[in-house]
């Protein structure tokens, strides 16, 4: 019998499983999962229920927990909390849970850990991770479902978070027994040492306090675990609230620092995924006065701050010098910075505690959740807030005075996931495994086995649900902070692995909604006065009627010969021309206020065209009649029978070439270079209301891509053209010409026009980016110049015809009177100006004669007075005289020519 008993006590009894030890298999329901009734072995405690209500119930609601419990000196081995989900079944169901006798402490093998923690230096974490550790231990080794023939033991230094000292305690750790089955570092800078020569031992590394980005790098550190998270998760967070409020362009601010040169480095990649632009990084050493002052110039807006708490400092007193706060800035920052780190006095820096608090008011922080916000159990049987209870017992200080408090349940997971890891190789769940105690580092068998194990890690920790992700990097929820009113609010949790944004909606922002990400830029465009544009267009409406009336004035009067002798043809396209120069007036001041942009390139030729082609009927027709003036009247004398006939076509044909050259010149230009719609955009104007917006003016052109090459062309030509049009005009501005009786009002109308245009083309180009100057000035020009030119052409006949009542044709005045008189005169001037010349010249011949005659006389006598005195001289005298022929002078009397001799 007592053989019996001793057999019955040691024998695995099965709680639950399906079909074991006469429990009931629970089934799938909508209303929840089926309870189990527990077999008399064991027992199930029922959370919140009694004896009388369980037997009661047959189902029990979604995620109801029940909790196995042993007899005696027994104890559970397997899972010992079930949970009901959603689909009706009990968690971990594959696993059986069994109850079995506890072994003494003695009997079980050591397993030896190697832990450095940094007890002082730049991060002292291991003042609560050490504790942290030695809890997790207790707890793990008094559990018999895991490694129960083995018992893990701590062997630590203080590494100082100084890659140096830490160097000297990893020789001591590998070359001094026992043996360690794995490192457990602390900071990144030691992380990083002792990861990179673990491999060389065979060792697993599993880090609880590194952060640095750079330890995810399998290549370089391929045993590499951690139960704290790369500093890049918070990179995720970051753009999910980008996106969330919709901001496109950041900026960045670092310290000079590789875990933050490697986050931010992997930020980038992130937002440029995402569709984000870094417009601006900056970087420090340790002086952040100039990156500030350049974030401030670049007008930088949602700032992103990558730095160790000493220089957040330093940081923001700057922000708050450069006035980079306020309702236009977000500042994101790293979260594990200490609630009133602002306020902590630093000799450092020159800012008030109440300059601070207002510099980093409104700011952003992320930071890893180390704490599993719900309140359920892990692994472990306790609650996150009952781990944070133990662990503040087993403190010395209280917990904002103890370096790592935050990290802690991450070192405390840590050896959870060891001890699981561990259990799994061991084969402690049921399975064969290896022995432990069989490690050494020359043991790649059990190292590969081990990190397998580590590598599919999956259990709720106190720090919440522990996963490992394929750089051996602990994947977790991101907590999102807000500073309000001086103090840090919870506003929302992010789940990067489920893409799951949780949002309290508890934000505040100093303008009452998030900032844009940049200033606002309104895009304003600078159109003409309009009361400029009605202006000129009546008074061009008012030059084209001017235009017309003249027009029709000389076409019903070309039959007078007073008409016929002022080329009236030529007067027709010159006042054409005019008509088309001020019917340009109308699309020159077209813009994006009357027209839309598909008609602007349809504008910009009707500018074009208009303008050039009335300046080379209206100038041209004027040109063609002074050049024809100058030409004639400018010959030799033996060609006087071009002056007595002059051939209309020829002028029709020079103003026909003038205008020929400009619709080829405009044909190629619109064909190989068309004009079209371009912007000129001006430098931003503050408005005055105090609102995040800049005002961007905009001006419309119509341009081309070889915009000056082509007005160097049209303009070198035309100005050519006025240039020799001014010398023509100055030449024949004496003649007198019965064939183009008005070539002097067309040199007046030259001048005019010349100068206006002479003056007007260079002054639009320095004005164009002036609407209402340069089109005053192009306008006005055009404007003046015409009316001038119909004016002074026009005017004089009309008056002449009126006056005088010279309503006769050329033929009707040649019947009455028989002869012109005009021709006579004009035939009787030509003959005695022909006279004067051969006067002129005769007279040029005998005074050089006179002057040989004298000059002879002179040398005689100087020979005379070299000789004996002469005889007198004979009286009728040696020298010849002067021919009686010889003029005096001449003078001119009417149609008598008077020579007066001496």
């Amino acid at each position: 019998m007592l053989l019996l008993l001793l057999l019955l006590l040691l024998a695995p009894l099965v709680l639950s499983p399906p079909g074991a030890g006469g429990a009931q298999t629970p089934n799938a329901t909508s209303e929840g999962c089926q309870i189990i009734h527990p077999p008399w072995e064991g027992g199930i405690r029922y959370r919140g229920l009694t004896r009388d209500q369980v037997k009661a119930i047959s189902f029990l609601p979604v995620d109801y927990e029940i909790e196995y419990v042993c007899r005696g000196e027994r104890e559970v081995v397997g899972p010992k909390v079930r949970k009901c989900l959603a689909n009706g079944s009990w968690t971990d169901m594959d696993t059986p849970s069994r109850c079995v006798t506890r072994t003494p402490h003695s009997e079980r093998r050591a397993v030896y850990i190697g832990a450095l923690f940094p007890m002082s230096g730049g991060w002292p974490g291991g003042q609560a991770c050490q504790p942290a550790v030695e809890m997790a231990l207790e707890d793990v080794n008094s559990r018999r479902d895991i490694l129960p023939d083995y018992e893990l033991k701590l062997i630590h230094h203080d590494s100082k978070c100084d890659p140096g000292q830490a160097t000297k305690y990893l020789y001591e750790l590998l070359y001094n027994d026992p043996i360690k089955i794995i490192l457990m570092p602390g900071c990144s800078s030691v992380s990083t040492l002792v990861a990179e020569a673990a491999r060389m031992w065979n060792l697993i590394v599993l880090s609880y306090g590194s952060s640095s980005p750079a330890l995810s790098n399998r290549q370089r550190f391929p045993t590499f675990f951690r139960t704290h998270p790369s500093a890049t998760l918070h990179n995720p967070t970051r753009v999910k609230l980008f996106e969330k409020w919709g901001w496109k362009k950041i900026a960045t601010i670092q310290q000079t620092t590789e875990v933050f040169t490697s986050t931010l480095d992997d930020l980038e990649e992130r937002v440029k995924e995402a569709g984000i632009e870094i417009t601006f990084r900056q970087s420090f050493f340790s002086d952040p006065a100039v990156p500030v002052k350049n974030l401030k110039r670049q007008d930088a807006r949602i700032i992103v701050g990558l730095f160790y708490e000493t220089e957040a400092r330093k940081v923001f007193c700057e922000v708050y010098k450069e006035r980079l706060f306020g309702k236009k800035y977000v500042w994101f920052l790293i979260g594990w910075y200490a609630d009133n780190w602002f306020k902590t006095y630093d000799p450092s820096i020159n800012c008030t505690v109440d300059e601070m608090t207002e510099a980093v008011e409104g700011h952003i922080t992320t930071e890893i959740v180390m704490l599993n916000p719900a309140n359920t159990l892990s692994i472990s049987n306790m609650t996150s807030q009952e781990f944070v209870e133990k662990l503040t017992k087993r403190l010395k200080r209280h917990p904002e005075e103890t370096g790592g408090f935050q990290e802690a349940p991450l070192a405390y997971d840590a050896i959870w996931a060891l001890a699981l890891a561990l259990n799994k190789t061991s084969g402690g769940g049921g399975r064969s495994g290896v022995r432990l105690e069989d490690f050494n580092y020359n043991n790649q068998t059990i190292t590969d086995q081990i990190y397998r194990a580590m590598n599919s890690s999956s259990f709720e920790g106190v720090s919440g649900h522990v996963v490992f992700d394929a750089s051996g990097s602990r994947m977790a929820w991101t907590l999102i902070e807000q500073l309000q009113g001086g103090s840090y609010k919870k506003i929302g949790y992010y789940d990067s692995t489920k893409d799951d944004l949780s949002w309290s909606r508890t934000d505040k922002w100093i303008g009452g909604s998030p900032p844009a990400d940049q200033t606002l830029v309104i895009k304003t465009f600078r159109f003409l006065s309009q009361k400029l544009f009605i202006s000129v267009s009546v008074l061009s409406s008012l030059g084209i009627v001017l235009a017309v009336v003249c027009l029709s004035f000389n076409i019903y009067n070309s039959h007078v010969r007073y008409i016929q002798n002022s080329q009236p043809s030529l007067n027709n396209l010159t006042a054409v021309g005019c008509s088309l120069a001020l019917a340009a007036v109308f699309p020159l001041g077209l813009d994006g206020y009357h027209i839309g942009r598909g008609q602007f390139p349809f504008v910009c030729q009707a500018r074009l065209w208009l303008l050039g082609l009335g300046f080379s009927l209206g100038y041209g027709s004027m040109f063609t009649k002074i050049w024809w003036v100058h030409t004639v009247f400018t010959k030799k004398e033996e060609k006087k029978e071009w002056r007595k006939t002059l051939e209309p076509w020829k002028l029709y044909a020079t103003v026909g070439l003038l205008v020929g050259i400009d619709i080829v010149f405009f044909s190629i230009w619109q064909i190989v270079d068309p004009l079209h719609r371009t912007i000129e955009t001006f430098a931003k104007e503050e408005p005055k209301e105090d609102i995040d917006v800049s005002i961007l003016p905009q001006l419309e052109h119509c341009s081309s891509v070889k915009m000056n090459t082509w007005l160097g062309v049209f303009y070198g030509f035309k100005g050519l053209l006025l240039l020799l049009g001014i010398f023509l005009a100055y030449e024949t501005k004496s003649v007198s010409t019965e064939k183009i009786n008005d070539h002097r009002a067309v040199g007046m109308a030259i001048y005019n026009v010349a100068v206006l245009c002479l003056i007007t083309a260079p002054v639009t180009m320095i004005l164009s980016s002036q609407q209402d100057a340069a089109f005053a000035f192009a306008s006005l020009a055009v404007v003046f110049s015409s009316y001038i030119t119909l004016v002074v052409l026009f005017l004089p006949k009309m008056r002449r015809l009126i006056t005088r009542g010279e309503w006769q044709s050329e033929a009707q005045d040649t019947m009455k009177t028989g002869s012109s008189t005009n021709n006579h005169e004009e035939e009787k001037s030509r003959l005695l100006e022909k006279e004067n010349r051969e006067l002129e010249k005769i007279i040029a011949e005998k005074e050089e004669r006179v002057s040989e005659l004298r000059h002879q006389l002179q040398s005689r006598q100087q020979l005379r007075s070299r000789r004996p005195p002469p005889t007198p001289p004979d009286p009728s005298g040696s020298l010849p005289r002067v021919p009686p022929e010889l003029p005096d002078r001449l003078s001119c009397d009417g149609s008598r020519v008077h020579l007066l001799y001496k």
